[in-house]
């Protein structure tokens, strides 16, 4: 697989079968994305590789979190968008609503989709980045940025699937007493990695892409 079909290959998987990833195949797949460039060189990415039965009291533990009163505190705080990114971010849940068979007015079952997010899906394993609290410039998101892309495009090439997402980050000081990460590294986003289930309708998304040329303009000559 060359990299234009890595990039075409890789979409957000929401349902996978069971089968833990192989902690040498997240090893590889790490090291490679550790390519990835960034200011200077700083590499300021850290990773926790969580799977087995510490990823199961983690679920437990965002599961309770996310029942109880009160806004979580992501330690980056979520957008608000406007138009036109609320409209694609609509179309998006609409499309997942119509794949999951939801229906719109079925607020039960929306909620518990919505948990299923903050349960990575139920993936075997997940991946969590974070960055020291001390690297304060949005250089280095940046930075974090690219490095999971570079996970989300090399998984296909060994089978897997990702979703990255930011709703079980929305709980950091859980995921740093669950995994014993200190206080001082800030919970940038999860990814949820392993092998996609194919007969489930709402990993056959392939979501749209603005026209290039609405998003380009051109300076060669």
């Amino acid at each position: 697989m060359d990299v234009a079909q890595a990039v075409q290959a890789r979409r957000s998987i929401r349902a996978f079968r069971p089968d833990p990833v192989p902690q040498e195949v997240l090893r590889e797949i790490l090291e490679l994305a550790c390519r990835a460039p960034s200011w200077e060189n700083t590499q300021p990415w850290e990773f926790a590789v969580v799977g087995g039965e510490k990823l199961g009291g983690l679920r437990r533990a965002l599961t309770e979190a996310s029942s109880l009163p009160g806004e979580p505190a992501p330690d980056l705080p979520y957008p608000r968008f406007t138009e036109p990114y609320l409209a694609r971010r609509r179309h998006l849940g609409m499309t997942v609503f119509e794949a999951k068979g939801i229906a719109r007015e079925d607020t039960e079952k929306r909620r518990q989709w919505g948990l299923t997010g903050v349960r990575l899906f139920e993936a075997p394993n997940a991946i969590f980045l974070f960055m020291d609290r001390s690297l304060d410039s949005g250089w280095s998101l940046i930075d974090t940025g690219l490095v999971t892309m570079a996970i989300a495009a090399l998984a296909p090439k060994y089978g897997l699937g990702t979703c990255v997402q930011a709703a079980p980050a929305r709980y950091p000081q859980v995921v740093r007493r669950v995994l014993g990460v200190p206080e001082n590294k800030k919970l940038i986003l999860a990814i949820a990695i392993g092998y996609p289930d194919p007969v489930e309708p709402v990993n056959q998304l392939h979501t749209p892409r603005e026209p290039l040329d609405k998003m380009t303009s051109w300076h060669l000559g």
